[in-house]
């Protein structure tokens, strides 16, 4: 039996076995076997060759990936959006490779792949649909564009994604292990686990472990204590957007808006967009920024002044030592102290160290040693 069939098989005695406590250990231990066995898959499918692959060296400040189905209008709103030049058409499969490009938004430059159409089945390996989902897993941001007419692509293309280990808008699930030489699994629990501990040993055995020292620190179902133990998951933030807005009646908004909430997803949230018409671009901008969760910092360089024109672009949560290493250089090696003015600062000129949080306008000078 090949691989493949081993995992439909897995799939569907998954699917047939009713979830109940009785059940809950079988399932588990199926649920371990399946992630095992699609990881084996996937590493040999990126070992086989078959092509270039769709490779793409990160630039930029943060790197966006466009995902949705063929035709949809990636293409369209990444020309609208940067200085790309994809190549675009009226039928499936246009893009025909990974196609990048800048958007240049409050002096950041936000890299924007548009990625091959994904089709049912990408996860499994369809459509080249393995080396499509590498690249979004290498993305610091998911926009779902969907069409204004197929508002149910958004659960398949969540669900492909899902498959190949990339989890939307979570934070990664507080379970640690830890191997030792004997005495068994011991699990260390803050919460009281809705798991047994026959199931979270059972689980815990069926990755290998004959002995190790298990914390969690949350409430967790079968399916998260499995993301805890493999600690191969990608956790991005995502955000949605709807094309060819502008091709519908105004009566028909509140059905799209309902299809939405039908599948999760809150319609204020949504940005309605026409890629064609250049409509709802403003929005959409600034919604990319502020899900990246980017901040702008004016370094105070000597001799010269603040330096408004080109800031500095780091994350929400970077400190002064993320900015030296952004900087590159010597500076983290010659660092001596830094001077923040701003909204992180208790007063203007404060002197800080490395680890000082910076926040968004911030004016930051750093002082080195000669």
């Amino acid at each position: 039996m090949g691989l493949e069939e081993e995992i439909e098989e897995i799939q569907e005695e998954i699917q047939e076995t009713p979830y109940n406590k009785s059940t809950e250990q079988h399932i588990g231990r199926l649920k371990a076997k399946l992630a095992e066995k699609k990881e084996e898959l996937a590493k040999r499918q990126s070992s086989s060759g078959g092509g270039p692959g769709y490779a793409v060296e990160k630039h930029g400040d943060a790197t966006v990936a466009l995902v949705g189905f063929p035709s949809v209008g990636k293409s369209t709103l990444l020309n609208a959006l940067t200085n790309a030049d994809s190549e675009t058409g009226a039928y499936e499969f246009t893009t025909l490779d990974v196609n990048p490009g800048m958007l240049q938004y409050k002096g950041a430059n936000i890299q924007m792949l548009d990625v091959p159409g994904l089709i049912e089945g990408a996860a499994g390996g369809r459509g080249d649909g393995q080396e499509v989902l590498s690249v979004v897993r290498t993305a610091d941001l998911v926009v779902f564009m969907l069409s204004v007419f197929e508002i149910d692509q958004y659960e398949r293309l969540f669900d492909e994604l899902y498959k190949n280990g990339i989890r939307l808008d979570q934070k990664p699930p507080r379970v640690s292990i830890r191997p030792k030489a004997k005495d068994g699994i011991s699990i260390n629990a803050s919460v009281d686990p809705d798991l047994n501990e026959e199931t979270i040993t059972s689980i815990i055995r069926e990755h290998g472990y004959a002995n190790a020292d298990v914390t969690i620190g949350e409430q967790v179902d079968l399916d998260r204590l499995i993301d805890g133990i493999r600690d191969n998951r990608v956790y991005l933030p995502s955000l949605v957007t709807v094309n060819k807005a502008d091709l519908i009646d105004r009566d028909y908004l509140s059905t799209v808006r309902e299809q939405l909430r039908d599948h999760g997803i809150d319609p204020e949230a949504a940005i309605f967009i026409s890629a064609e018409e250049g409509k709802g671009l403003d929005t959409l901008r600034e919604t990319i920024w502020e899900e990246l969760g980017l901040i702008r910092v004016y370094m105070d360089k000597p001799g010269r002044g603040v330096d408004y024109d080109e800031p500095l672009v780091l994350f929400e949560g970077d400190t002064v030592a993320d900015a030296c290493e952004k900087l590159g250089g010597s500076f983290d090696e010659r660092f001596r102290f830094a001077r923040v003015s701003g909204p992180s600062a208790k007063h203007d000129e404060q002197q800080v160290g490395p680890d000082h949080e910076l926040a968004d306008e911030d004016v930051l000078r750093i002082v080195t040693r000669k």
